[in-house]
C-alpha cells in the first residue's frame, strides 16, 4: 500500500506531530533547533561563515538520533524535506510557547 502523498504544510503537520511522540525524541528537536538557531546567529554577530559549516549537522544529528534510537521510525526529511524543516522550526516554537507538550500522553 502506498503513503499518502502530502501536498501542504497544513496537511503535513499533524503527520510529522505523530513521527514526533517520544519525550526523547522531541528533546533532541528542540536541542538541535535551538542550536542551529544559536549557530546562525553566533556566524551573524562574529562575522564568521564558517559557524554554518555546522548548521546541518546539529539540525539533522540530534533530529536523526532522535528518530533512529527513540522513535524508531525514518526521519520525514527524506521524503518531505521542505515541509519537514519548516515543521522542525514550528515544533520548536511549539515547545517554546507551551502549545505542544514535552511529553504527549
Amino acid at each position: 500500500m502506498s503513503q499518502k502523498r502530502f501536498t501542504s504544510l497544513k496537511e503535513f503537520y499533524p503527520f510529522y506531530l505523530s513521527e514526533h511522540q517520544n519525550l526523547t525524541s522531541r528533546i533532541l528537536h528542540f536541542i538541535g533547533t535551538g542550536l542551529l538557531i544559536l549557530l546562525i546567529f553566533a556566524a551573524i554577530l562574529f562575522h564568521d561563515l564558517r559557524f554554518l559549516i555546522a548548521v546541518p549537522f546539529i539540525g539533522y544529528g540530534f533530529a536523526w538520533v532522535g528518530h533512529f534510537f527513540f522513535e524508531k521510525n525514518k526521519p520525514a526529511t527524506f521524503k518531505y524535506p521542505g515541509y519537514s524543516l519548516v515543521s522542525d522550526f514550528i515544533l520548536f516554537w511549539d515547545l517554546l510557547s507551551g502549545k505542544q507538550p514535552f511529553k504527549v500522553k
